[in-house]
């Protein structure tokens, strides 16, 4: 049987976690789980044959981390302990399951967050896939980052005929832990052409299950649901929810429709397991309705195309001087000033188009792709003739885009639509062809009809297919203006598309041509127009579609316009780099523009003074905005990555005039013995950094003797410890433990002389409490917090 066979079964049952069963089985502190296919095979089989017994139906490997950044310290290659852990699974499977190659997270941030490339991480990702050749699927779990699995998925695809299955892991705000929404999750993956998608970990099934239920409301592709058992509770390394409850609560989400793939993650066992079998043997498998409309999405946030949505036209050189400029001198800033104006202004989509003979364009695709998802989170539109240039941002891009376009010609349509198809990317269709523009509707239409079934029979559907009948100026050709508006009208009502126009082309050689522009936006959007393109920061465009919905009954009660004009505005909402602020250039993530504003302000104010009046206030408003889901992690680190820049120039400038460099306290940073995981501590360093901390990073598997002898050689009164495992949360009590022993560290009256912060995905304030830590830290915003009420207080 293959999994195309299998998935004809009303429900398929999943393994539950490996990782516990392992720590059941007597996995020490320290050791590596994917070492154990080698050393201590006969454990996992045991393992893979009880999940056998209680009627899984695909077997997952023991391979979550063995990717070879993970195991570089293992002793052991990738393509060792793969084949090993392969090996064992089939042995236990036999004829009785499929086997699927698990991937988890590589353990790396991504840029612009970290420092991993999207390349470098598709080709951890691809040794993996290799090495796992004899296994029937390729399973990707527990993953927060859509750009990181999105170059696994594509590694996939590229090398390998196995069907995919991806999954992410949410919180219970109903994004990822990297911001990512429910909505970017199930677009782009579906784009990509996954076999199924879903969620698991993090949390139990109950707070799972609105999770899933917005799942059904996005991708019509089987939903994926393997929830941990509840909470853990560090004391008796055991989860809250028990095996009965789980099944009665995935019973629940089931009944939501479109999940098909179900079973369990930490904690769970095969006892969870057979649970479940009971509740899906008598259960019969329905698909619930996709209620959302056709959509593109960053990664964290979803534009759906049900209503007229402005795509900003300013990232572009044609006929702006300063523009063309920028392009030359790599002046990334102005063009992400452009595009932070045009958001603020009201733009839903941006189009980004950078083509200049001068410049390679390629290059300058792929940079400004990855600076603008840094600082905007709206959708973008990739806008480039070539299609090496357009496959190049198409890889990079986290999310599903727009890509700015194809033709009519034979040319165009071979060489684009494959791409929009490989990528799960929207596409504009312009009706033009070898010939031409035809003059008349039936000829647009005609090409738009043609482009249509061109992209239908590749697999694309006409949702995803967005038509340009092209505006013609009417100071030379008058009548062009119905004839758009008739093959726009005829493109929506008769082939089901959504249409896209370049509307200030209506206007060129006219006087006064905002009259012109505003009175044909509005004459579109009543035929039906979807994707108007127009300059956002012209308050009577953005303005003429913010009324079109309001007097079309799209925008309920008025609530958007009111919104919108809820305030007397003197200026039009613009940002222009050289006007801007040094606390703006940092919430705004304007490193070259801050570093600028830096060196100007020292000519005439006190290093101290710009921290405390200008570089922390503005990180305050980024930290106060994370929290509050109005950013995410990539704008946080982006932020904070801007005020380094900041920190770099004024330390540069103390030394200069012999002075000692800015630092607001020294504090130890480290995950704990044992825990190899350490992305959660870096994202703290980023932080404490760039708030003026001088972090000692002890990285990852640290003793506690050494943190101590550390702090003690350093005389460090502050110390942060990271883990993310239970069975490490014991390490984290040793390491507080010792300290509180160690003389050096005792103060006379017997109290310490070392302050302990703690943080984890596994950890609770209870627990940190329990073990003697002083504060408990949800989150990197929450470390900065603790740092600056314990210095404060010194």
């Amino acid at each position: 049987m293959n999994f195309n066979e299998l998935m004809k079964n009303e429900f398929i049952l999943l393994d539950g976690a490996t990782g516990t069963m392992l720590q059941k089985s007597g996995l020490k502190l320290g050791e590596i789980p994917e070492t154990l296919n080698i050393t201590r095979p006969e454990t996992v089989m045991n393992i893979h044959r009880q999940y056998i017994e209680s009627g899984t139906q695909i077997l997952t490997t023991n391979t979550f981390g063995a990717n070879s950044y993970k195991m570089k310290n293992s002793g052991y290659t990738v393509q060792q302990l793969i084949g090993a852990a392969v090996k064992n699974a089939r042995s236990a499977a036999g004829d009785k399951a499929l086997v699927a190659l698990e991937i988890g997270p590589i353990g790396q941030l991504l840029e612009p967050a970290g420092s991993l490339s999207f390349d470098e991480a598709y080709e951890y990702f691809k040794e993996e896939i290799l090495a796992g050749e004899d296994t029937d699927i390729i399973f990707f779990e527990t993953f927060t980052d859509l750009l990181e699995l999105k170059a696994g998925v594509l590694a996939a695809k590229e090398n390998s005929d196995k069907p995919v299955v991806a999954s992410m892991t949410f919180e219970k705000n109903g994004r990822t832990f990297a911001g990512v929404s429910v909505a970017s999750a199930a677009i782009t993956l579906e784009g990509l052409g996954v076999s199924a998608l879903g969620v698991n970990c993090s949390l139990g099934p109950d707070e799972l299950a609105p999770i899933v239920k917005e799942f059904t409301e996005w991708t019509s592709l089987p939903i994926f649901v393997k929830p941990n058992a509840g909470l853990p509770d560090p004391n008796s390394n055991t989860y809250n929810v028990t095996a009965e409850d789980f099944a009665e609560s995935m019973d629940k989400i089931t009944d939501y429709g479109t999940v098909k793939l179900v079973g369990g993650c930490c904690g769970t066992t095969p006892d969870y397991i057979k649970a479940l079998k009971k509740v899906i043997d008598n259960k019969t498998y329905k698909k619930a309705d996709v209620k959302k409309d056709t959509a593109v999405c960053s990664a964290t946030t979803a534009v759906e195309i049900n209503q007229p949505r402005i795509i900003g036209e300013r990232i572009n050189p044609t006929g702006k001087k300063l523009f063309k400029e920028a392009l030359i001198n790599n002046d990334i800033d102005y063009i992400l000033s452009q595009a932070i104006s045009q958001v603020k202004a009201g733009a839903d989509i941006l189009d980004v188009n950078v083509g200049l003979p001068e410049i390679d364009e390629k290059d300058m695709m792929v940079r400004v792709i990855k600076a603008l998802q840094s600082v905007v989170d709206v959708p973008l539109q990739i806008d480039s003739t070539k299609p090496d240039v357009l496959e190049a941002a198409l890889r990079v891009y986290n999310g599903k885009p727009i890509i700015n376009s194809v033709n009519g010609e034979e040319k165009s349509l071979t060489n684009v639509l494959p791409l929009v198809k490989k990528y799960g990317a929207s596409v504009i269709g312009l009706t033009l062809d070898e010939d031409g523009i035809p003059k008349t509707a039936e000829g647009r239409f005609n090409i738009a009809k043609r482009i249509v079934e061109r992209a239908n029979a590749l697999g694309i559907p006409s949702k995803d297919v967005y038509i340009d009948c092209l505006t013609l100026t009417v100071s030379a050709e008058q009548s062009a203006c119905k004839e758009t508006l008739k093959a726009l009208h005829r493109v929506k009502t008769e082939l089901g598309c959504k249409t896209c126009l370049g509307v200030s082309n209506i206007s060129f050689g006219l006087p006064n041509r905002e009259l012109i522009n505003h009175i044909f936006l509005t004459m579109a959007l009543e035929e039906g127009l979807d994707l108007p393109i127009i300059n956002p920061n012209d308050e009577l465009m953005t303005g003429a579609v913010r009324a079109y919905k309001v007097l079309a009954d799209i925008d309920k009660n008025s609530k958007e316009f009111i919104e919108s004009y809820n305030e007397v505005k003197t200026e039009k909402p613009k940002i222009v780099s050289s006007h801007i602020s040094l606390t703006d250039a940092i919430i705004n993530g304007l490193k070259s523009e801050a570093a600028s504003l830096t060196e100007k302000a020292l000519e005439n104010k006190d290093a101290m003074e710009i921290v405390n009046s200008e570089l922390i206030p503005a990180l305050d408003k980024v930290g106060v905005d994370f929290e509050s889901n109005k950013i995410f992690l990539p704008q946080l680190i982006q932020s904070a990555n801007v005020a380094q820049a900041c920190f770099e120039v004024i330390k540069k400038h103390l030394s200069k005039n012999n002075n000692t460099p800015v630092s607001k306290g020294k504090i130890i940073l480290a995950t704990v013995k044992g825990d190899i995981h350490d992305i959660g501590k870096n994202i703290v360093k980023v932080l404490l950094d760039n708030y003026g901390y001088t972090v000692v990073d002890l990285g990852r598997d640290v003793a506690p003797e050494i943190i101590i002898k550390t702090a003690i050689d350093q005389n460090i009164k502050l110390i942060g410890l990271s883990a993310l495992m239970t069975t490490t949360l014991k390490s984290m009590e040793d390491t507080i433990t010792l300290a509180r022993k160690t003389p050096e560290l005792i103060n006379s009256d017997g109290s310490s002389k070392v302050i302990f912060f703690v943080g984890g995905a596994v950890l609770t304030e209870d627990y940190a409490k329990k073990i003697g830590a002083d504060y408990y830290c949800k989150d990197a915003k929450e470390s900065v917090d603790t740092a600056k009420l314990v210095f404060s207080s010194q």
